[in-house]
């Protein structure tokens, strides 16, 4: 049984608690910063009070990693975000599901007392106690997807006593309703036709004056509706400054990653372990041939590898909070560019741009690579880029699906077909002509010809007692070791990451948000 018009479902605000709401979009757009932070202050205290927040004020929402508070007070966190906004119409899922008896009467009760202010708040609800019951002003039962009953909730029972439903002494009216629409309830005068033999009351319901008020009304209020709408087909307003946005949403992800560090700390373990077996399998590679160019060859080739696959885990970052960026988007909080922006600021730079720096600080050393700071400056811009573009893949894909394992197919099949044009499994100049332009599209093909160059070039290698230049082996291998023979490489990773990224920010404005 559902006791509602419509239903949308509510989202549990994980990065939200209690007295740490981040509203963007409820404050006055002429009150200066102080003024409004001191109102939006006010508004939360009031909420926490009424929602009976006030004893896990200071508590964490919980995440896998921590218990945080019950679920009914997430819930009533999740209530609470939408209150803090002032909506003039509010949509709620089964507000009550998980409270106990006295905090579900106490929640209706506010919804009820802002319906009197002036608002519209429309909620499904099961089965409530007669208390919350007697507070409904409009019913709207259905079964198997039809209305059965839609008007006044004070005339529900007299409508259901006309069609010979008769409720007993001391019973709950919900919980007649339920008995009545599932047939567990007997009419003592209506008798079932061969037209309505599948849903008889949704048909007694049709043919009713009630519902042709219903249709009536609807019908004037979508032709107002249609009036007023045309030529206002105008951009959503925001209550706040883009910049106010861009700071809230990047210390609330900021403050989510200090909140929750095991992945960050797990991350950073790892970075420095994989950086010490590297740097060990390679340690101090010699300058004589042929294990100078082999060794060298393997090691640039398992960095860019690393540096690529290390960041799959960017394809979980838009998915995981997709549906929390849906709810928030579409209820005017902040802008699609705000929550992107946030995502490269407060995640992308702390967490796949340090750990790469530390990686190339440990292994460049301990692969005892060419000596020089302008050499290693470049090695690290290099592993950067790489990481970034592929991050940026990571992103267009995370983007552009729902699914985990969907991406994780999505983003397998170009990595594989990047990793073969990368110039170390199979030769570029003996691939077919048709074959050979998917080199340009290649992460790892720009990583290692840019690794290649900085290593080689100067560089002495020994062959018994032949000196032999480091420019032979790039001559060899096709390669341009000019300044911009090796700068190309760092443009071609910076133009892959742009596009990658402004790909998957248009792919997140595509969102349909009011499915």
């Amino acid at each position: 049984m559902r006791l509602c018009l419509d239903t949308v479902h509510d989202q549990d605000a994980a990065h939200v608690t209690g007295k740490r709401f981040h509203i963007l979009a409820g404050v006055c757009a002429g009150c200066s910063l102080v003024e409004s932070l001191f109102i939006t202050n006010i508004l939360v205290e009031e909420d926490i009070q009424d929602l009976g927040l006030t004893d896990c004020a200071n508590t964490k929402i919980g995440t896998e990693f921590i218990r945080g508070v019950s679920g009914g007070e997430r819930k009533r966190c999740s209530i609470g975000m939408e209150l803090i906004t002032s909506p003039s119409l509010l949509f709620l899922d089964e507000p009550t599901t998980g409270l106990d008896s006295n905090t579900a009467n106490s929640l209706i009760k506010l919804l009820h007392d802002m319906s009197r202010r002036g608002k519209t708040v429309i909620f499904s609800i099961h089965q409530p106690r007669y208390s919350i019951f007697k507070q409904f002003d409009h019913l709207t039962l259905m079964h198997k997807g039809e209305v059965v009953y839609a008007g006044a909730a004070d005339h529900a029972l007299e409508y259901f006593s006309d069609l010979g439903y008769q409720i007993e002494s001391f019973n709950n009216p919900a919980d007649f309703f339920m008995d009545v629409t599932n047939g567990e309830a007997k009419s003592t005068i209506m008798s079932i036709s061969a037209d309505d033999s599948q849903n008889p009351l949704a048909s007694r319901y049709r043919q009713s004056s009630l519902c042709q008020r219903v249709l009536e009304e609807l019908g004037r209020l979508n032709l107002s509706s249609a009036e007023r709408g045309k030529g206002q087909d105008e951009p959503v307003d925001y209550a706040t400054s883009f910049l106010y946005q861009l700071r809230v949403v990047c210390g609330r992800t900021v403050r989510n990653s200090l909140r929750n560090p095991q992945t960050s700390y797990a991350q950073l373990a790892l970075t420095i372990t994989f950086a010490l077996l590297v740097g060990l399998i390679y340690y101090q590679m010699p300058l004589s041939l042929p294990e100078a160019i082999q060794n060298r060859s393997g090691a640039f080739f398992f960095l860019i590898i690393n540096m690529v696959f290390a960041n799959l885990s960017a394809v979980e970052l838009f998915i995981n909070e997709r549906v929390i960026f849906i709810h928030e988007n579409s209820s005017g909080y902040y802008r699609t560019s705000v929550y992107f922006l946030s995502k490269i600021f407060a995640d992308l730079i702390p967490n796949r741009v340090i750990p790469i720096i530390v990686f190339s600080c440990i292994t460049y050393f301990m692969m005892g690579l060419r000596s020089g700071v302008e050499a290693f400056m470049c090695f690290v811009l290099t592993m950067s880029l790489v990481s970034l573009a592929g991050v940026g893949l990571a992103f267009l894909v995370s983007a552009s699906v729902s699914t985990f394992a969907m991406a994780n197919v999505l983003i397998a099949l170009p990595l594989v077909f990047m990793m073969v044009f990368g110039g170390y499994l199979v030769s570029l100049n003996s691939m077919l002509s048709w074959l050979s332009w998917l080199q340009w599209i290649s992460i790892f093909k720009y990583g290692l010809d840019a690794a290649f160059i900085n290593e080689m070039r100067g560089q002495a290698f020994y062959s018994n007692r032949t000196i032999i230049p480091g420019e032979v082996f790039l001559d060899l291998r096709g390669l341009d070791y000019s300044a911009w023979g090796f700068w190309q490489n760092h443009v071609a990773l910076l133009g892959m990451t742009f596009v990658c990224m402004s790909l998957a920010y248009v792919q997140l404005r595509r969102i349909n948000r009011w499915k």
